[in-house]
Formats: C-alpha cells, structure tokens, sequence
C-alpha cells in the first residue's frame, strides 16, 4: 500500500478564470508559478531548471498526475517553460489549475 500526500506550493496564487471546472485529483503533484514567475514545490523555490529533476524523482513512486498552478500575472513563456519540464520529466497527465468565479 502506498500513500501519497499532497504538498501545497506554499505561495499563494491568482488562477485564471476557468472554462470548464475539472476535480484536481487528491494525489497529485502540484507545482506554482507565482505573479512574480517563480517557481514552487511544496513553499520551496525550483525555478525551471529544477522542475524537471524533482518531477522525475516524484514520478519513480507511482504514476501521478502534475497539476500546474498558474498565477494570472505569471509570465505565459514561463508557464509554458515549466509544462515543458514536465512532460520531458515523463509526467503523462498535466492540468492546469484554474478558478471559476
């Protein structure tokens, strides 16, 4: 049996406003790009060259989703460098996170 917890990324972020509201899984890896375009996992500072190594090392325990939060201020090239990292870390389904107001 195997138990994942979920880290939040330990910045706050303002999603953008959602098309349609897809359930963020309960087990997933959840990495954030602040207003500020840095970098997050679980309240540390990856940038986007860390993104890749810590996906890959996450990824060896189990098959699990990546869910990319976004701020709405963030950078599009920096959001976009980021799901780079993680689709060639292996990750097989990304999200990005959005809000519904």
């Amino acid at each position: 049996v195997t138990t994942v917890f979920v880290e939040e990324p330990g910045v706050e972020i303002v999603k953008p406003d959602a098309v349609l509201d897809e359930d963020l899984e309960k087990n997933s890896i959840i990495i954030a790009v602040s207003a500020d375009n840095k970098v997050v996992y679980g309240g540390r500072e990856l940038g986007v060259s860390g993104v890749g190594a810590r996906i890959k090392q996450l990824l060896t325990r189990d098959e699990i989703p990546v869910i990319i939060q976004a701020d709405s201020r963030a950078d599009h090239g920096v959001f976009s460098d980021v799901w780079s990292e993680v689709k060639n870390a292996g990750a097989k389904k990304i999200s990005l996170s959005t809000r519904i107001d």
